[in-house]
C-alpha cells in the first residue's frame, strides 16, 4: 500500500560538494557512544507461511498489488520507486540480497564466491560467477556487464541520468580474472560496502550507452536474468505481467505468471474481495475486517455486528419503519429510499466479508522506521537547545504503543538511526540525547530565552503574531532594542491601571489569570461562532485564515495569543501554502483539558480573533512560551490522505506532548501527493513525520541522509537527503571513516558513534519501526510480510492446485 512519508524512491543521491560552514553544534555528554559491545536485540520474525517447495503446486497465476505502475524499470534513476524495486527483484541479478536478519547474503544463483583478496596497496574484490548464469538472450553474465554498469554510475559522464553513484566512484578498474567467470574489481580507496555494488545488475545493452540507460529501460526490459521475464506492461489495465524465464538455471518458479497490479490503497479491500488481487499491503482497518471475517465463518448467517447499519438501535429501526409506512407520503418516500440504500450497503458489506474469509493477514515489522524530523534551517529549531527540548518532551514509548500495540506487534521505540532491532550493529544510542523529561525540556527552552511572558509584549508597530511582517521603521526597531528592563516594567505598570475592558484582560489570560475578561453574552456569541468555524473546518474542506483568500498571506493574530496562527512565507524552493486542512476531533488530555490536537489556533480570552480562528484555549491550559513578542509555535505538516491516519494520530499526540512544555503547534494537513515534494524536500515545515528504509550499508546509505548541508552559490542549501538541515563535520567524518574501514567490527563501532552524534544533534528523532500488514490468499505459501528479507519469487505458489488463468475466475 502507499506509505506517505517515505521519499519516492529510496535511491541514494550523489554527493559532490563541500561542507557547509555553520556554527558548531553544542552537544551534551554522549552517554550512548561508549565502545561497548553490540546490544542484544531481537527483530520480529517474518510471516510468509513458509512451505517446502515440494508441497507447493506448479502453475497458476498470482496477482500482487502495487501502489502504481513503475515510472521506470531502471532502479538507478531518480523516479524509481517501490514498484521498480519489487518488479526488478524478480527479473535481475541481486548479488547480495538481505536475509531475515538484515544482513547482506551471497546469492548462490549468481555467485560461487565474492571476497576481498587484497588490501594493499589497493583493495581488490574477486567475484566468481555461477557458471550457469546467463541472460535471457543466452549470453553469459560476465565482466563486460560489470564494466558497463561501473562506467554508467561512477559519475564521470553526465550524459547518464543517474540518481546515485555511491561506491562506484571509488572503483579504479574492472578486469577479467583467470577466466570468463571471474571479475576482478580494484578500488582506488578502501570501500567497506562493496557488497552493495552491482545490485541489481543490468546487462551491458542497457548500461553501455547514455541513450539506452536513460530511455531503454524505462518501459521495458528486453534482456533479464531472473526467475521471471517481463512479458508485458499494460497501462490501460494497470498491470505488469511476468512469465517464467525458460533459461533460468535455478529452482523452477512455482507460478506460471506473476502479475503486479496497480491498486490504490482505498480500493484494496474491494480488490481482495472480488478476486482482483491475491497479495496486498493493507492498512489496519482492512486487516481488522479480514480478522473479523475469519471469526464469523461459523455465524450461520446471523447479521453482522459491524459495518453499515450495525449502529442502528432497535428504536431507530422502528422509527425508520414507521416513517417509511406513514401517512406523510414525502417523508415516507425519503425514509424508504434511505432504508433501501442502507439495505444495499449491508448486503454489499456482507458479501465482501464472506469473500475476505479466504484471506489471512500476515504481519511483521517493515524494514523502515518512522521519525520526527525537526527542520533546523531557520526559526526556533535552528537553536539546538530548542530541538533537544522538543525531543525530550516526547514519550516515544507511548507513540510506539499507539501504532504497534493495537496490531499485536512489539511496541518498543527504535534506538538507532542506522540499524533496526535484529540487525548486527544495532545499539540504542538515544542516551546521547537523554530520556523523556519535561523539567529538563523546559530548562532547555528557558536557557534558549523562551519564557511564559516572552510573547506578552509584541514589538512596536508590528501586528501581534505575524511571522511574515518584516516592515517597520529602523528607528523604531533601534528604540525597541535600547529599551531597558526597567522601562518595560514601567510599561506594564502603566497598562495595569487601565480599565477592565483594556488590553489588561488579554495579557492576564495568557499569563494564566482566571479572572473573567468578557461578559457571558460575549463569550456565548464567540463560542457559537467558533463552533461553526470548527465544524466547517472538519468537513475535509479548505480552511483559509481571514477573508482575503490569498494563499500564503500573513494572518493577523491576537494580542497575547496562546497559539496564534501564522501562515508563513514559502521556503525559497516551495510554493506558498495558503490552505490548511484542520484536525479531526481528538481526545481529552490527561488533566481533562482539551488536547492540543483539538484546539485550533486562537487568541486569549477577550482578545480579538480574526475570521477562521478558533476559540480561546481553556483556562486549564498552560501558557505558551514566547520570546521577543513572538509565541513559540512550530509548523507541523502532516499528510491528509486516508492511508495516513496512523501518522496523524501520532502527530496529534506529539502536539499534546509539546503543549505541556509550552510549545505550540500549527498543524497543517496537506495532500499525500504533495506532502514530500512540496513540504519536506523544500523545507516548508518545522516538524514532520516521514520514514526511511532500513539498509545493510549504513556508511553508504546513511551519509546523504545525515550529511551536513552545503551552501550553494545562490545562497540556498544543498541538503542531499538531509531534509532536517541538521548536521556536523564530526558526523560526516565518522561516516567517511566507516565507509573505508574493511574491518566489519570496527566499522560498526564507528556507526554507533555516528548514531550517538546524530541523536545529540536532535534533527531526527526515530520513533518506531513501521508495521507491515499483508493480506494474502490463505492458500499461497512463501509470501507475506517478509520483514528484512528479499522475496524468493521462485518459491511463491499455491499449496493446492489452482485453475490456470486469472484468480478472478476463482469463486471466493
Amino acid at each position: 500500500m502507499s506509505h506517505v512519508g517515505v521519499p519516492r524512491g529510496t535511491v541514494r543521491k550523489r554527493r559532490s560538494l563541500a561542507l557547509l560552514t555553520t556554527g558548531v553544534l553544542t552537544i551534551p555528554v554522549l552517554a550512548g557512544c561508549s565502545s561497548g559491545g553490540e546490544e542484544t536485540s531481537r527483530g520480529v520474525p517474518q510471516d510468509i507461511a513458509p512451505a517446502a517447495r515440494e508441497t507447493v503446486a506448479d502453475g497458476s497465476t498470482a496477482n500482487w498489488a502495487v501502489d502504481a505502475l513503475p515510472a521506470t524499470f531502471n532502479a538507478f534513476q531518480a523516479d524509481a520507486d517501490s514498484a521498480t524495486t519489487r518488479i526488478t527483484g524478480a527479473l535481475l541479478p541481486t548479488l547480495f540480497p538481505m536475509d531475515r536478519t538484515g544482513q547482506p547474503k551471497l546469492n548462490p544463483d549468481y555467485l560461487e564466491s565474492a571476497k576481498v583478496i587484497e588490501r594493499e596497496p589497493r583493495q581488490v574484490v574477486l567475484y566468481k560467477l555461477n557458471q550457469q548464469a546467463v541472460w535471457s538472450d543466452g549470453r553469459e553474465i560476465g565482466a563486460p556487464d560489470f564494466v558497463a554498469q561501473w562506467r554508467a554510475l561512477r559519475g564521470k559522464d553526465s550524459a547518464f541520468w543517474t540518481a546515485r553513484n555511491s561506491g562506484y566512484e571509488r572503483i579504479e578498474k574492472i578486469e577479467r580474472g583467470a577466466d570468463d567467470l571471474q571479475v576482478r574489481v580494484t578500488f582506488s580507496k578502501p570501500y567497506a560496502d562493496w557488497r552493495s555494488l552491482f545490485s541489481p545488475l543490468y546487462p551491458k545493452e542497457i548500461t553501455g550507452s547514455p541513450d539506452a540507460f536513460n530511455d531503454g529501460a524505462r518501459t521495458t526490459l528486453k534482456t533479464t536474468a531472473g526467475p521471471f521475464v517481463l512479458k508485458g506492461m499494460s497501462k490501460s489495465k494497470g498491470t505488469v505481467t511476468l512469465a517464467r524465464n525458460p533459461r533460468w538455471w535455478g529452482d523452477k518458479p512455482k507460478l506460471d505468471t506473476l502479475v503486479f497490479r496497480a491498486v490504490a490503497a482505498k480500493d484494496r479491500t474491494q480488490a481482495l474481495a472480488d478476486g482482483t488481487v491475491d497479495i496486498a499491503d493493507v492498512d489496519a482497518a482492512t486487516a481488522d475486517r479480514i480478522t473479523l471475517a475469519r471469526r464469523e465463518r461459523g455465524s450461520n448467517g446471523q447479521p453482522l455486528n459491524h459495518g453499515p447499519g450495525s449502529e442502528i438501535t432497535p428504536a431507530q429501526a422502528l422509527r425508520s419503519w414507521a416513517q417509511a409506512h406513514g401517512s406523510d407520503e414525502d417523508a415516507a418516500e425519503i425514509a424508504q429510499a434511505a432504508r433501501e440504500k442502507n439495505r444495499k450497503a449491508v448486503v454489499a458489506y456482507a458479501t465482501e466479508q464472506k469473500a475476505l474469509r479466504d484471506f489471512a493477514v500476515r504481519k511483521s515489522l517493515e524494514p523502515a522506521y518512522t521519525q520526527l524530523a525537526l527542520n533546523g534551517e531557520s526559526g526556533p529549531l535552528a537553536d539546538d537547545r530548542v530541538r533537544r527540548a522538543v525531543a525530550r518532551a516526547l514519550d516515544r514509548q507511548e507513540l510506539a504503543q499507539t501504532v504497534l500495540g493495537p496490531l499485536g506487534l512489539p511496541a518498543k521505540p527504535l534506538g538507532s538511526h542506522l540499524a533496526l532491532a535484529g540487525q548486527p550493529g544495532y545499539k540504542d544510542g538515544s542516551g546521547a540525547l537523554g530520556e523523556q523529561n519535561t523539567k529538563e525540556a523546559q530548562a532547555l527552552l528557558a536557557d534558549a530565552g523562551w519564557t511564559r511572558g516572552g510573547a506578552a509584549e509584541p514589538p512596536k508597530d508590528t501586528k501581534a503574531g505575524s511571522e511574515a511582517e518584516k516592515k517597520g521603521g529602523k528607528d523604531d526597531e533601534a528604540e525597541a532594542e535600547k529599551k531597558t528592563a526597567g522601562e518595560a516594567e514601567e510599561d506594564k505598570d502603566a497598562k495595569s491601571e487601565k480599565s477592565e475592558k483594556s488590553e489588561k484582560d488579554g495579557k492576564k489570560a495568557e499569563e494564566g489569570s482566571t479572572e473573567d475578561s468578557a461578559d457571558s453574552a460575549a463569550e456565548r456569541k464567540k463560542a457559537d461562532q467558533d463552533s461553526e468555524d470548527s465544524a466547517a473546518s472538519r468537513d475535509e474542506g479548505l480552511y483559509i485564515v481571514g477573508d482575503d483568500n490569498k494563499p500564503g498571506a500573513p494572518a493577523p493574530a491576537t494580542v497575547g495569543s496562546a497559539s496564534a496562527v501564522h501562515v508563513l512565507a514559502p521556503a525559497r524552493t516551495a510554493a506558498a501554502q495558503g490552505t490548511v486542512l484542520l484536525r479531526q476531533a481528538g481526545v481529552l488530555g490527561e488533566d481533562g483539558a482539551v488536547a492540543a490536537t483539538d484546539k485550533q489556533p486562537g487568541g486569549a480570552a477577550g482578545a480579538y480573533a480574526p475570521v477562521g480562528t478558533a476559540a480561546p484555549a481553556p483556562a486549564a491550559a498552560k501558557g505558551q512560551l514566547g520570546k521577543d513578542g513572538k509565541t513559540l509555535t512550530l509548523r507541523f505538516v502532516l499528510p491528509s490522505g486516508p492511508g495516513s491516519q496512523s501518522l496523524r494520530s501520532v502527530g496529534d499526540k506529539i502536539a499534546a506532548m509539546l503543549e505541556k512544555i509550552g510549545v505550540g503547534t500549527e498543524i497543517t494537513k496537506v495532500p499525500d501527493e504533495s506532502y514530500f515534494k512540496d513540504h519536506i524536500a523544500s523545507g516548508a515545515y518545522d516538524l514532520a513525520l516521514y520514514s526511511w528504509p532500513a539498509t545493510a550499508y549504513p556508511a553508504t546509505d546513511g551519509r546523504p541522509i545525515y550529511a551536513k548541508p552545503e551552501p550553494a552559490t545562490d545562497g540556498s542549501l544543498l541538503v542531499e537527503q538531509n531534509y532536517t538541515r541538521v548536521g556536523t563535520d564530526h558526523i560526516d567524518q565518522l561516516f567517511d571513516k566507516a565507509a573505508g574501514e574493511l574491518d566489519e567490527k570496527a566499522a560498526r563501532e564507528l556507526m554507533k558513534q555516528a548514531d550517538a552524534r546524530i541523536w545529540a544533534a536532535a534533527g531526527s528523532i526515530p520513533l518506531f519501526q513501521r508495521p507491515q500488514l499483508v493480506a494474502v490468499d490463505k492458500k499461497l505459501a512463501n509470501v507475506g510480510a517478509f520483514g528484512f528479507a528479499a522475496p524468493r519469487y521462485q518459491d511463491i505458489g499455491f499449496k493446492t492446485r489452482q485453475a490456470a488463468g486469472s484468480p478472478a475466475d476463482r469463486k471466493k
